[in-house]
């Protein structure tokens, strides 16, 4: 279980993080979900004890970060998979984190066996890696203490897609046998795929909080006749609150049989009608980053 309560961070006059709460529990994997900027890495930073929040607090299994007895063991962070050292070789970045967990040689192999780094290219040198290549060695350290917690902050960049299909597994089978996964990304179809409850954040606060088939829902329903114009004129008319899509259709904020009504009455062809959420998270993401965010505190 992680607990975020109103976790904030400010530097001099700029509001990075403010108040932000949510929860990510066993047995699911939780989107992160924001626009670049918008303070989704700072708050991870915030949780692991790596930047010090100016408000608020973060526990994990029920205890602030650092006060976990050999973290590593109980919390499985990837940050940043570039910050690792360009000279040394994977296996030699694993021995490390296990000589410092207190773990068994032998979990070096499986960890690397279980990211599809084993034999020689566990043995290259970092500097030698792809970024795909470093996001699979992270996440291999991150699983090297068989945690019951997982923070990965955009761990399918640089992913192929069968890096991201891989991954996506992975943490889907971490998840269903208990484990917590927060995972950020702007891959919003990934995240579509993965998450099954979703935090999005935007300008430092969290705009929507909710699984993703609530969340999905409440997009509303998308609408599409022979003739766009008369539809929208039937939506006018019966005083439904609309926006157009790029393909011509209607995104409306009511239910599907609300709309049908309103079609029928008028006389206006439909040849689709069903729940926005087909749309996708995309656009849920981007209506709610640019309109739901307020403005940053600049006092």
């Amino acid at each position: 279980m992680i607990t975020v309560e109103e976790l904030s961070k400010r530097y001099g006059a700029y509001q990075s993080v403010d108040r932000v709460s949510f929860q990510a529990r066993p047995g699911s994997v939780t989107g992160f979900l924001g626009p670049n900027g918008a303070g989704k890495s700072t708050t991870m930073r915030m949780m692991t004890g790596l930047t010090p929040p100016s408000a608020g607090r973060s526990t994990i299994l029920g205890v602030p970060y650092a006060d976990l007895p050999n973290p590593g063991r109980h919390v499985g962070v990837l940050l940043d998979a570039s910050a690792q050292h360009a000279g040394r070789t994977g296996r030699e970045i694993l021995r490390l984190g296990a000589l410092l967990m207190g773990l068994r040689r032998q979990r070096v192999d499986e960890s690397l066996e279980l990211v599809g780094l084993s034999g020689d290219e566990g043995d290259r040198r970092i500097g030698d890696y792809s970024l795909g290549m470093r996001q699979r060695l992270g996440i291999a350290h991150a699983l090297l203490g068989d945690p019951q917690v997982l923070i990965l902050d955009e761990p399918a960049n640089g992913l192929d897609p069968a890096g991201i299909h891989w991954m996506r597994g992975l943490l889907k089978g971490f998840a269903d046998r208990g484990g917590t996964v927060l995972l950020s990304s702007h891959l919003l179809h990934e995240i579509e795929i993965i998450a099954d409850h979703l935090v999005v954040i935007g300008r430092g606060v969290i705009v929507a909080d909710g699984t993703k088939a609530d969340l999905l829902s409440a997009a509303g329903t998308l609408v599409r006749g022979l003739d766009p114009a008369a539809l929208a004129t039937c939506l006018d008319a019966a005083a439904l609150s609309y926006r157009s899509t790029q393909d011509g259709a209607y995104v409306v904020q009511a239910s599907r049989e609300q709309v049908a009504a309103a079609t029928a009455q008028y006389g206006v062809v439909v040849t689709e009608l069903r729940g926005a959420d087909g749309a996708g998270l995309e656009d849920m993401f981007l209506q709610l980053t640019a309109d739901d965010a307020r403005e940053k505190v600049t006092a």
